[in-house]
């Protein structure tokens, strides 16, 4: 049955795991804690990976260097000490039909817990020769098929799960390990009608020559014995390709139907742009617009100028000028009688912009106040009293922004910067301060695309590519802990010669007083160091006055050198400051080390980043350093960062309002989810179509993603 005729009265995929045989509630409540609440939750959780068993090999017929599928009972099994201090073996010896093999583990003791004789164990992995010794298994990956008490070769023959097979192996949840997976995964299969219910519309799958939902729920969790172990395992098999198509379409035609609705609502009022408009733009204009810069200043004006609600973001790299083209805009806003609210992540941030925005406002007729966190008692009185009567024009600040108390005349413009450290509600709190006010997002880490249709596919995007004329890429370099005097010899010249740097040390919650001593203590050295020179020390734990007092300081000139944590990651902005050195940059991610740096080379000095490391490098950080070192373009390095971190730790998930997807993988399925976007806004453009088909498809985005799932 298909949503191209009647809806399925019941959708079999719906029922509850907890009631299904085999699991008890402590099984239930394991399951459950992992998201996995329904049967449908069970299937569409794909297996890490497959191993090919069909062939089990006999201990005699090993040899070195091959992967290999064994089976056999355990015969004795124990952890032992070597000399190394801290290294461990734990050795195993199995019989199979043709004699004994030896099994050795490095380093894990919690297997002695695990294996006991008279076992039965599935073992597969990398056969190796050593002397003495001979040939052995390392550090296999392993199954207990059955215990010493139910071991039997019959019983293991006639099971099929295990061995035999191409085998679907599973990440473990809780006491679930891959084997109780399997079996859970083969019953439910197993009792699954012969037709269920398909989100997928007949033609569109005939279109992509997708197989149907119970065929492909098979084949990606048992497929065919004649399916490629390769194709199996880089996700591209027929029945794995459709249910990740299903999954991105599903989500695109989510974002496409909130589009749709957005694109009804009406503003209670239009902005209009008239030439008294443009001369008070240029009244407070500091500098001629960059062509990007131009660019979308004019996209997000003509949102303004209809009637429909602007949902847009605004991105670029960093120093390209986005908080100018956002206060033109909040002067459109202010102009036709609207009032604006900027919501910053940091008090510093919010403090930087109210620093650098007030003052190009101050000779025209609309009043700027902040409203943080920091702010007093009498401060928040005055300023939401202000804000109430419409006697303030433009507000900037942080969550405070959000609180029940404040409220606005008339909120027209909604500016959010460096949204993705918001929570989605967060977001949603401030719009509703108003009625359908326009929307600007921005962000200054540069979004690759496969994210942009997903954390932000229900927004129009402009992008600021060019940076302002005289900006030189910043050089950078990586130096060994070894090289510090060298740094510092660098530093010493740049401030003799009359310009000023930032050291910068990482704050890592875990640690983070041991991180602020060190810190400071940092700041008491280099202040030695550089005893010709004023440094200054900044971080997130200091009062609102005194950090303002020493930003003050450093813009002006008075601070030389400041060592600050990570609060200085975006909107400060001091053109004389021409070197940042980079404490333990190893500890830093690549997206926060490109937003550091893009704290120098905001002049026309050229500017240099020194990214200072301890100890041995891991692969993972010499990727990401030299990625820093290689290119200043931040669109790339972006893209860089998706591959090293994946989407989920790039952009946070619970912050950003990433889908939580259960099969696709953003960077591997890119390419599907632009088909699977261009699918779903065919259908709803579609004239004709009918309702319960659209019906079908809304229902099924909402029991996936449900309304948290985007945006």
């Amino acid at each position: 049955m298909t949503p191209t005729s009647s809806l399925p009265p019941v959708n079999v995929l719906n029922e509850e795991l907890r009631f299904q045989k085999g699991i008890g509630p402590r099984r239930a409540s394991e399951l459950q804690q992992a998201g996995m609440h329904t049967l449908d939750d069970l299937l569409y959780r794909f297996p890490i990976r497959f191993e090919d068993r069909s062939q089990v090999r006999r201990s005699t017929d090993l040899k070195p260097g091959e992967s290999a599928a064994i089976c056999g009972d355990v015969v004795s099994a124990g952890l032992r000490r070597t000399r190394r201090r801290g290294f461990s073996l734990f050795e195993m010896l199995v019989r199979d039909d043709a004699g004994l093999f030896k099994v050795v583990w490095m380093n894990q003791p919690f297997l002695q817990d695990v294996f006991k004789p008279g076992q039965r164990v599935s073992l597969y992995g990398k056969v190796e020769y050593r002397t003495p010794g001979g040939l052995r298994l390392s550090n296999p990956q392993y199954e207990v098929v059955s215990s010493a008490a139910e071991s039997s070769s019959e019983d293991v023959a006639e099971d099929g799960k295990h061995t035999g097979r191409i085998v679907p192996v599973y990440e473990r949840i809780g006491s679930l390990a891959t084997g109780h997976l399997r079996r859970l995964v083969l019953d439910t299969l197993e009792r699954l009608p012969p037709e269920v219910d398909d989100p997928l519309p007949d033609a569109l799958r005939t279109r992509h020559g997708l197989p149907g939902r119970r065929e492909a729920l098979w084949g990606a969790h048992f497929p065919a014995p004649e399916t490629s172990l390769d194709t199996l395992n880089r996700f591209r098999t027929p029945a794995q390709l459709r249910l990740i198509f299903e999954e991105l379409f599903l989500f695109q035609f989510g974002l496409a139907l909130r589009r749709r609705a957005r694109n009804a609502e009406r503003k209670p009022r239009v902005m209009q742009v008239d030439d008294r408009v443009r001369r008070s733009a240029l009244a407070v204009l500091p500098f001629r617009l960059t062509p990007g810069q131009k660019t979308a200043l004019r996209t997000i004006v003509e949102d303004l100028c209809r009637p429909q609600p602007m949902n847009r973001l605004l991105q670029g790299d960093v120093g390209c000028g986005k908080t100018i083209v956002a206060l033109l805009a909040a002067l459109v806003a202010m102009e036709n009688g609207l009032q604006v609210a900027l919501m910053a992540p940091t008090e510093l941030l919010a403090e930087q912009h109210y620093l650098s925005i007030a003052p190009l406002l101050s000779t025209s007729r609309f009043r700027v106040v902040l409203l943080t966190g920091g702010s007093g008692a009498k401060v928040r009185r005055e300023t939401g009293s202000a804000l109430e009567r419409g006697d303030a024009h433009l507000v900037i600040g942080t969550h405070a922004l959000v609180q029940q108390n404040l409220r606005f005349r008339e909120l027209g413009l909604v500016i959010i910067d460096e949204q993705h450290r918001f929570g989605v509600l967060q977001r949603a709190t401030l719009r509703d301060k108003g009625a359908l006010p326009d929307v600007l997002v921005m962000t200054a880490t540069p979004i690759p695309r496969t994210l942009a249709l997903t954390s932000y596919g229900d927004l129009d995007v402009s992008v600021i590519r060019d940076l302002p004329p005289g900006r030189r890429p910043v050089k950078t370099t990586v130096e060994g802990e070894a090289r510090r005097q060298s740094v510092y010899d660098f530093v010493r010249g740049e401030l003799t010669a009359g310009r000023q740097g930032y050291v910068v040390y990482p704050l890592i919650e875990d640690s983070e007083k041991l991180d602020l001593k060190a810190a400071t203590a940092m700041a008491d050295t280099l202040a030695t160091v550089f005893a010709d020179h004023t440094v200054g020390l900044l971080h997130g734990r200091m009062k609102s006055d005194a950090r303002e007092m020493i930003m003050r300081r450093f813009a002006a000139g008075d601070v030389h050198l400041l060592v600050a944590t990570t609060v200085i990651e975006v909107g400060v902005d001091v053109p004389n400051a021409t070197v940042m050195v980079v404490e333990h940059a190893e500890r830093f991610g690549l997206a926060q080390l490109h937003q550091l740096r893009g704290r120098v080379g905001r002049g026309t000095d050229q500017s240099h980043c020194r990214l200072l490391y301890q100890g041995t490098l891991t692969e993972t950080a010499r990727a990401r350093l030299s990625a820093l070192a290689r290119t200043t373009d931040g669109f790339e390095i972006a893209e860089q960062d998706l591959q090293l971190r994946g989407p989920g730790e790039m952009l946070g998930t619970r912050q950003s309002g990433l889908p939580t997807l259960r099969v696709a993988h953003l960077t591997r399925d890119h390419d599907i989810m632009e088909k699977a976007r261009q699918e779903a806004e065919t259908i709803l453009s579609e004239r004709g179509i009918p309702e319960a088909v659209l019906a079908h498809l809304d229902d099924a985005w909402t029991r996936r993603f449900g309304l948290a799932g985007v945006g």
